[in-house]
């Protein structure tokens, strides 16, 4: 009797600890619930402090830097949605029409240029990089071997068709009118010794023509997209070059908001250490910061 009495103390027992066992389990699993809940709110909340600034840029190395620069601007109370674009139009319409609230991928002069052309008042709130031209090797495999007649491709647009001119007069394969500056064009050319057939292509299609063309003479960003790199260049501009110091890539915005509190906070994100250290160890050379 004695034993069956133990026995089922024991098994009361027993039940009575997985009870609380189970109780326990379900406790901290709540516990554990909450907290992730809690957890998620207060993701959600700091989220929702943050004030947006969308800004419109090129995939290389524009939208990178502009990744770079995302956790410095969320320490100045703002989040960064980022468009992006594959051509140098639809960014400056976008801005124009409020769609975004600033653009990177242009320097001033292409800027100054699309605004007489298409009546528009934007403006550059700061100076952020500079992208080296470079001439890049097509069926040919140095200028020097450029034969009579060789083909090269340029971008088609007023100030960049204008900087790559000047690059190939700086390297002796042509020669401008005197004075034609950063406004040059193929009209302007009044020594072409070697007959160079100079091919006008939309800027962000001039990598993919080195196939077809003896050289190719290609934007920075569209450089490294394409994957070419500054070291395997003919030619390069020159950092001191007018080029060089007439070309620095902006932010632009609409007139009237280069400096409102976004704008201001997205320069100096922009501007920051760690924007620096990223430009100079991601791109060795072909991207160089203007700060």
């Amino acid at each position: 009797m004695k034993k069956r009495i133990l026995l089922a103390l024991g098994l009361v027992s027993l039940l009575a600890l997985a009870g609380c066992g189970k109780k326990a389990a379900d406790t901290n699993t709540s516990e554990s619930a909450s907290e992730s809940v809690s957890e998620s709110a207060e993701t959600s909340a700091v989220s929702k402090d943050l004030k947006t600034i969308t800004v419109g840029a090129t995939p290389a190395p524009h939208a990178e830097i502009l990744e770079a620069a995302r956790a410095e601007l969320n320490k100045e109370g703002y989040d960064l949605k980022i468009v992006e674009y594959n051509d140098y139009i639809q960014p400056n319409v976008a801005l124009d029409t409020k769609e975004l609230d600033a653009n990177y991928f242009q320097h001033y002069p292409y800027l100054e240029n699309f605004n007489k052309e298409h009546n528009t008042t934007l403006v550059s709130a700061g100076a952020i990089h500079y992208e080296p031209f470079g001439i890049y090797a097509g069926k040919t495999a140095s200028l020097d071997a450029l034969a009579d007649g060789a083909k090269i491709s340029v971008p088609n647009d007023a100030t960049n068709e204008a900087r790559a001119l000047l690059l190939l007069e700086a390297n002796g394969l042509i020669k401008l009118k005197e004075g034609a500056g950063i406004n040059a064009t193929k009209q302007d050319i009044v020594e072409n010794p070697k007959n160079l057939d100079i091919q006008e292509i939309e800027a962000a299609q001039v990598a993919r023509t080195l196939k077809d063309v003896d050289v190719a003479v290609v934007n920075g960003n569209y450089a490294i997209e394409a994957g070419l790199k500054v070291s395997d260049a003919l030619a390069i501009e020159d950092s001191k070059s007018l080029a060089a110091t007439t070309y620095a890539n902006i932010i632009a915005v609409r007139e009237g908001d280069e400096k409102s509190d976004a704008i201001l906070a997205l320069i100096k994100a922009l501007e920051s250490d760690t924007v620096k250290k990223f430009i100079e160890s991601k791109y060795n050379g072909a991207v160089v910061p203007m700060f």
